[in-house]
Formats: structure tokens, C-alpha cells, sequence
């Protein structure tokens, strides 16, 4: 009997994610991104385990003493090391995704990539998966180099449950910033110069991640009072359109195991709550629906970018 001689083929999506994971490494952008968010996070940590291990004494024993590192401010500043993830991890997804396509095109490269034998939908495919691919890595690796600043500036090992927790913010910190992927990525398809998806997607960044708060209490002051419960509410729910908004309350449930809720809390209520942590279970139960929203923005974003391409002529 003849032995078959028959090699498997691997998914045209993986051919064209590895070539772009390459590109992506080799790129001078990621050296410039990657470098703004390291400095930034890890300054915010270096800061916030000064000032955490200044106050050592009075929180020995404190159960979330570790994840204070990520939570915690710098003095003078309202910025921890969540907070530069949150502004300026969108930048990575749009550096990634704002020319996955229309660079393609400019350069004419795209008819020879459809022309080899690959579906079409494997270009899209394979583009976002390398570009989600790269972006988890960034974020493991600064993840692993802050938690060493740590555990070497506090002396404090985190406990499996910090871990654990850690490990859910890392997942849900590449949803949000693939939410960004996608968006620039159907901006590269739907607009055909880079110059214009980029300017469109840094335009959406800063009004999505910088200005919402503003706008939000503008808009609510016009239908409510100022400072009163209803004003609150409607500025909350308001505020939850945002991704940006979606994230933070995400995260502060997951590294700030005290949370107990995310509504609008009177003093009465804040004065009566008694003060437990909750399990990571119920901190996932708790922003359930904003983990939801965040998915179906993703999957939406990509939806439209994988239709659109299908649809869209190539011309040589």
C-alpha cells in the first residue's frame, strides 16, 4: 500500500496572522507605544509602591494590599496605573488596526494577497488575530514587570486570589483595547487613506475617553438638577455608552474587591454598608452586564469590518 503524501494546509488566517505578528514586532510603532505605556504604568507603580510601602505599618495585614499597586494614585495626580492602561491602551489597538487594510491598498499589495490561496475572509481574520495576539503579549509582559516592581519594592507575594484577579484584568484590558482594534480596523477598510482613519480614530479616542465626562454632565444638566440623585443616575447611565466607562467600572470591581456595587450609593446606605470583600465570583457577577457590552462592541466593530471587506471590490 503507498503511503499518502498529503501535507495539511494551515488555515489561510494563520499564514497571513503570522506574517503580520512579524511586521508588528519589527515595527518602529510598537517601540514607540509600547514605550509610552511601559513608562507610564510602570512610573505609576513605582510611585504608588512608595507610597504603599511608606504606610506599611498601618496596613499590615490589609488583604488587598498588593492590588493597591494597580488602584492606587500618584500623589498630586488622579492617575494610577488602570488609568494609563485605560487612556492610552486604545492607542496601541489603533496604532495596530489603522492601516491593517488601507496600507494594503496604497502600496498594492492587496490583489497579490487574495491572489494566493487564501479566502478572502482569512485577510481580515488573520489581521485581527495578530493584532489582538501582539497586544495581549505587551500586556503580559508589563503586567509581569509590574507586579515584580511589586512584590520586590512591598516585599509582599500576592495571594491566589490577587492573582487570579490580576489574570481577569488582563483578559478583560485586551477586550477593551480589541474593541479599539476592531474599530480602527473597520476604519482602514471603510476609508481608503490611512491618514484619514487614523485622524478619525484618534478623534473618536479623545472624545470616547477624555471628553466624555463632560459631555455627559452637560447633557445631563440639561434634563436634570445638578446634584441631585436623578442628575447621578442619568450621567451614570449616560457615561456607560462610553467603552472607556465600561472598563473602569470593570476594573474597579476586579481590583477593588471592597466594591460592593456600582449604582448610585446615598450617605444613609454608605454609612450602614458593613465592610467585606466579595469573592472574585461575585465581583464578576457584579459588571456581568458591562463585560457583556464590551464583547458585543467588539463583535460588532469586527462584524461590520468582516462584511465590509467581503463586499468590497479589489481592483489591480
Amino acid at each position: 500500500m503507498s503511503k499518502s503524501t498529503d501535507v495539511a494546509i494551515p488555515p489561510g488566517w494563520r499564514t497571513v496572522a503570522r506574517k503580520e505578528i512579524a511586521d508588528h514586532l519589527n515595527s518602529a510603532r510598537l517601540l514607540v507605544v509600547a514605550g509610552l505605556l511601559t513608562i507610564s504604568g510602570v512610573a505609576a507603580v513605582y510611585a504608588a509602591g512608595g507610597r504603599i510601602r511608606d504606610a506599611a505599618q498601618a496596613a499590615t495585614g490589609e488583604p488587598s494590599l498588593f492590588l493597591n499597586l494597580f488602584t492606587l494614585a500618584i500623589e498630586n495626580t488622579p492617575f494610577a496605573f488602570v488609568n494609563f492602561v485605560a487612556l492610552i491602551g486604545p492607542l496601541l489597538g489603533i496604532a495596530f488596526g489603522f492601516d491593517a487594510v488601507s496600507s494594503e491598498r496604497s502600496q498594492r499589495t492587496l490583489p497579490r494577497l487574495l491572489a494566493q490561496p487564501i479566502h478572502r475572509d482569512d485577510v481580515v481574520n488573520g489581521k485581527f488575530v495578530a493584532g489582538l495576539a501582539v497586544i495581549g503579549m505587551l500586556l503580559t509582559a508589563l503586567m509581569v514587570l509590574v507586579g515584580a516592581i511589586g512584590i520586590v519594592r512591598l516585599g509582599i507575594v500576592p495571594s491566589p486570589d490577587q492573582v487570579a484577579r490580576l489574570i481577569v484584568y488582563l483578559v478583560v484590558s485586551c477586550l477593551y483595547i480589541g474593541v479599539w482594534l476592531a474599530f480602527a480596523l473597520m476604519l482602514s477598510i471603510l476609508l481608503h487613506r490611512a491618514a484619514t482613519a487614523a485622524l478619525t480614530a484618534i478623534g473618536a479616542w479623545l472624545i470616547f475617553s477624555l471628553l466624555a465626562g463632560l459631555i455627559v454632565q452637560m447633557i445631563a444638566g440639561v434634563f436634570t438638577t445638578p446634584g441631585t440623585i436623578a442628575n447621578a443616575e442619568m450621567q451614570q447611565a449616560l457615561g456607560r455608552l462610553s467603552p472607556a466607562f465600561l472598563y473602569e467600572e470593570v476594573t474597579a470591581a476586579l481590583l477593588t474587591p471592597e466594591l460592593r456595587t456600582l449604582g448610585v450609593i446615598l450617605p444613609e446606605q454608605a454609612y450602614r454598608a458593613v465592610p467585606s470583600r466579595l469573592p472574585l465570583g461575585q465581583s464578576l457577577l457584579l459588571v456581568w452586564p458591562q463585560l457583556t457590552a464590551l464583547v458585543a462592541l467588539c463583535a460588532v466593530m469586527f462584524a461590520i469590518a468582516y462584511i465590509a471587506f467581503l463586499r468590497q471590490e479589489v481592483r489591480v
